[in-house]
Formats: structure tokens, C-alpha cells, sequence
């Protein structure tokens, strides 16, 4: 019992491993690999090179995977070059195997000496997640060790050649054992590493050892399948056209794997090095096998799964996947993308209450006031999912960066709120009574309409490239939106005591809205708080000389 205690914590252990080189590598390179496979779409050649280069770093095509269905799901990758990418990164996986199967195990002393105390006295840095990536790659060399210790003395046991005897009748249900273990372990990678173990101590046959590596294939493609069954058709049709490939590869290999276990070891004698050959080979082949039939696969995935019409018009969001949560910086850009959605809705209700204010529409009032549910809507969304990113996993930047996404979401939907407040003064107030603005009232409210517009694009702007001149500029903006409101409410009493008819008429109308909009600029332009403060500038005083220049040069 506790021999077999022993060989489940060795692969318990080589599953840990497994996962902390993937998720360390994903916060150093998120980023990179990400563009890596955006930039890769324009040939399947390119693509299919993309995905050996990222799963040979990532180690697992289940993260590649996850990436990649993630684009497909927000339309930014075509089927056939997310098709390509998906073989590439089993062609990277078989890589990776080969690499660990040398002997390395007097590397693993050496990685783990020297990614504990990097990791542990730098975690929130980038250097502290390389060693994190180290202690990884030191577990996984570690957990193989042990493996094979493990597993020596259980060759001995009648129990133990009876328990792994099961695996040696039935060629579909040793396949199957090797998918259940990969989906289970959420890595094809430690399925196939442990497979050739067990084959070189002996516990299972070569021929068993085959069986659970293609079953190990056919696990990556089910979790895949199933990490987009909440998502929409084009992550689904990549992760089906992917499994197709896996499976039709697996019909054709299984049945000959009797003649392969006999063959291998008259090339290769050790079965270890016999069974990793084997994977990089089957896959290598399977994979360039399947390039050319990329576009029928695509064309019959999509008449499987075709788009679908919503039920109903409510706003969705677009970017929010699921699937890209455990990876924080894939995820961080997913919200992103999803608030500057709502900042264009704030913009579409802006340029509405620019036209409202010259016309009275009534029903082009009422389709803004429903805008607002739609920001709403997305609001709700973004911050759910937010929520759902374990704080514990980000590092400094990744922290501040969700932090900032936070704040500018809330100060969005306060926008919303305020817009619909305005247009609502304007259908009560206005549109209600079929009045109008004076001359001089509708000049005041046109600018300070064509400043908010510029100033929420420029804050959008600061949001996504944390540049310290625009962030000056948007704080130079609010101080003289400030001085403009005053300067607008002093000439519209002016206007009062000089007896303007239509000043009197929507004077209340007009203060509210001109109040309002000093608050909508406020929440524009609060994005430039946390770029000042990252770098002190805030209360620097050639900070302030800019500031004043800048407004100087306004006037």
C-alpha cells in the first residue's frame, strides 16, 4: 500500500509541476504569446509554427488551447489558422516530452536551489515568476525520479502486475484509461511522461504504454471540447475541428499497435525512449498529415455548429471568456476590451445628447435612456468576471492593472447614470415642451459637449497606454472644464438679466445640464490619476508648471 502511496505522490507531483511552469511562463509571456498567436494568422504554416513555439514554452496544449479558442470566441482568429495553431501545439507537446525523457535529473537540485529563494523573496516580480517557472521544471525532473523509484519494487508484487494486468486485454480501453488520466491531470504532457515510466519499469506493456499515449491525444482534445461548451459557436467549432484531427488519428494508429510494440524496440531498445519516440513521431506525422485538410474540416464544422441569432436584442458581452481565467494577464485584457465597449456606448449617448440638445426627438431620447441598460448590463459582467480573477495569483502590475480596470468600469457606469439623468431633464424640460435653447446657451453646451467627447476618447486612451503626457494633458483638460462651467453659468445669469426669453425659458434646464456634464467630465478624467501616481508626478510642481502652460496656451 504505501509503495503504491508512493508512485500516486510522484504523479501527483508531476501534475504540480506541470501546472506551475504553465501558469509561470503565462505570467511572464502572457502577453507575448498572445500577440505570438494574434500575428500568426495570415498563414498556416506561420500559425502552425506559433503553436509549437507557445506550447514548447507553456508545456501543456491545454493552455495554447484555452488561448487560442479565446480568440476564436471574440472572432479574432478565422477556424483554419486556429485549426493550424491547435496541431502545432501538439507537435510542441511531443516536443516538450522528448526533452524531459533525457537524463536531467541531476538539473532538478540545481532549479529548485535556485527558484525558492527567487520566487520567494521576489513573487510579485517578473524575475520571481522565472522562478517560479524553475521550482516547476525542478518538481517535474523530481516527480520522474521518483516515479521510477516508485515503481521498481511494485514489478515485484503479484497485486500490483494484476491492477496494471487489466490495461493489457483491450486496445480501446487502454486508450480510454490514457484520456481519462490527461483530463483528470489537465495535462496530455504528465499522461504521456508517466506512460513511458510505467512501460520502462516494466508495470505495463510497450504495447499499454502506445494505448495511453493516444488516449493521453484524445484527453487534450476532449478538455478543450469541453472548456468551450459555454461559449459560442466559433470556440466550439475549433475545439471540434481539433478533437476531429486527434480522433481520426487515433482510429487509424490503434489498430496497429501490435505491430508497433513489436517493431519500436528493434529501433529503439529502451522502451522509455521507444515510447516518447513514438509520440513525437505519431504526432509530427498526424499533425502535417492534417494540414492540407484544414479547410474541409473548417468548412464541415462550420455547417455542424453555424452561427446563431440571440434570442433577444440585449447587449452581450463579447470578450469575457471564461476559459482565460486562470491564465490573469490573458484575462485583464479580456475585461479591457470589454470596458472600452462600454466607453463607445458612453460615446453613442454623448453624441445623442449632442443632437438632442439642438432637437426635440422624442423617441431619439427614449432609445438613449435605454443605452443606459445596456452599460449596465456590461458593467454587471465585467465585474463578476473580475471577481472571478484569484487576486492571490497577480503580481504588482497585474494588481494594479486590475485595479484600474475596476475603477474605470464604476466610473463608466456612473457616466451612463448621469447621461440618463441628462437626457431625462431634456424630455421632461424640453422636448416635453417644445423649447429650444438660446443662441449663445447652445454655443456654451456644444463645446463643452465636443470637450467631453475628446476628453472621454483621451481618457480611453490613458487607460490603455499609461502615457504620462496625455495623462498631463487630461489633467489640464479638467482644470479648465472646470473654469469653462464657470465662466458658461456666469454668462447664462448675464443672459437672465438681460431678459433673453429662451434663457428663462430653460434656465433650470440649462444649469442642470451644464453641472452635469462638469461631473461626466470628472469621471473622464480620472484616469489620469493612477498614471501620475505611478510615477510621483502628481504633486511634482514642474507637473503643475505644465499644467499651467498648457492652459495658457488654451486661452
Amino acid at each position: 500500500m504505501l509503495i503504491l502511496l508512493n508512485l500516486l505522490s510522484g504523479v501527483a507531483l508531476l501534475v504540480w509541476g506541470s501546472h506551475i511552469v504553465r501558469t509561470g511562463i503565462l505570467r511572464v509571456l502572457g502577453a507575448d504569446l498572445r500577440r505570438t498567436l494574434g500575428r500568426s494568422t495570415d498563414s498556416r504554416f506561420k500559425a502552425f509554427g506559433a503553436g509549437i513555439i507557445v506550447t514548447s514554452l507553456v508545456q501543456s496544449s491545454n493552455a495554447t488551447a484555452v488561448i487560442v479558442t479565446s480568440f476564436a470566441a471574440q472572432g479574432l482568429l478565422p477556424l483554419a489558422a486556429g485549426l493550424a495553431i491547435m496541431l502545432g501545439a501538439d507537435v510542441g507537446t511531443a516536443l516538450m516530452a522528448r526533452v524531459l525523457t533525457l537524463d536531467l535529473s541531476w538539473l532538478s537540485p540545481m532549479l529548485l536551489l535556485v527558484g525558492v529563494p527567487l520566487f520567494l523573496s521576489r513573487k510579485q516580480t517578473r524575475l520571481g515568476q522565472i522562478g517560479r517557472t524553475a521550482i516547476g521544471l525542478g518538481l517535474i525532473l523530481l516527480a520522474l525520479s521518483l516515479i521510477v523509484e516508485a515503481v521498481q519494487p511494485m514489478v515485484q508484487g503479484n497485486g500490483v502486475r494484476v491492477m496494471f494486468g487489466a490495461l493489457t486485454g483491450d486496445t480501446m480501453l487502454d486508450a480510454l484509461v490514457g484520456a481519462g488520466f490527461a483530463m483528470l491531470s489537465y495535462s496530455s504532457l504528465a499522461a504521456v511522461l508517466l506512460a513511458a515510466t510505467l512501460a520502462s519499469s516494466g508495470v505495463v506493456s510497450l504495447k499499454v504504454a502506445l494505448c495511453l499515449v493516444i488516449g493521453a491525444n484524445l484527453g487534450s482534445g476532449l478538455l478543450a471540447l469541453f472548456g468551450t461548451l459555454t461559449q459560442n459557436a466559433a470556440a466550439r467549432r475549433l475545439a471540434l475541428g481539433s478533437l476531429s484531427f486527434k480522433l481520426a488519428g487515433a482510429l487509424l494508429i490503434l489498430p496497429f499497435t501490435s505491430w508497433l510494440a513489436r517493431g519500436l524496440p528493434l529501433l529503439i531498445s529502451n522502451p522509455r525512449e521507444a515510447v516518447v519516440g513514438f509520440h513525437l513521431l505519431y504526432n509530427t506525422l498526424r499533425c502535417c498529415a492534417c494540414l492540407p485538410l484544414i479547410d474541409p474540416v473548417a468548412r464541415i464544422c462550420n455547417r455542424l455548429l453555424p452561427d446563431r441569432a440571440e434570442p433577444n436584442g440585449e447587449l452581450r458581452p463579447l470578450h469575457l471568456d471564461a476559459a482565460a481565467l486562470p491564465t490573469p494577464a490573458l484575462a485583464l485584457a479580456n475585461a479591457a476590451r470589454e470596458v472600452l465597449r462600454i466607453g463607445d456606448i458612453v460615446g453613442a449617448m454623448l453624441a445623442n445628447v449632442a443632437y438632442l440638445i439642438h432637437h426635440n426627438d422624442l423617441q431619439k431620447a427614449r432609445d438613449t435612456i435605454r443605452m443606459d441598460d445596456d452599460i449596465d448590463q456590461l458593467y454587471a459582467a465585467v465585474k463578476t468576471y473580475l471577481a472571478r480573477i484569484s487576486r492571490e495569483q497577480l503580481d504588482e502590475a497585474d494588481s494594479r492593472r486590475w485595479t484600474d480596470i475596476i475603477a474605470l468600469t464604476i466610473n463608466l457606469e456612473h457616466s451612463g447614470d448621469i447621461l440618463e439623468r441628462i437626457v431625462g431633464n431634456i424630455e421632461e424640460k424640453k422636448i416635453a415642451h417644445q423649447l429650444a435653447f438660446s443662441e449663445e446657451g447652445l454655443g456654451e453646451l456644444d463645446d463643452l459637449q465636443a470637450r467631453l467627447v475628446s476628453n472621454l476618447q483621451l481618457g480611453l486612451s490613458v487607460f490603455l497606454n499609461n502615457d504620462l503626457r496625455s495623462a498631463e494633458r487630461l489633467l489640464a483638460e479638467k482644470e479648465r472644464f472646470r473654469d469653462l462651467e464657470r465662466a458658461y453659468s456666469y454668462a447664462h445669469f448675464d443672459r437672465l438679466v438681460g431678459q433673453t426669453v429662451r434663457s428663462i425659458e430653460t434656465s433650470a434646464l440649462h444649469l442642470d445640464v451644464i453641472s452635469d456634464m462638469k461631473r461626466l467630465n470628472s469621471l473622464f478624467c480620472s484616469t489620469a490619476y493612477p498614471v501620475l501616481e505611478a510615477v510621483g508626478a502628481l504633486h511634482d510642481t514642474r507637473l503643475r508648471k505644465r499644467t499651467l502652460e498648457t492652459l495658457h496656451a488654451k486661452d
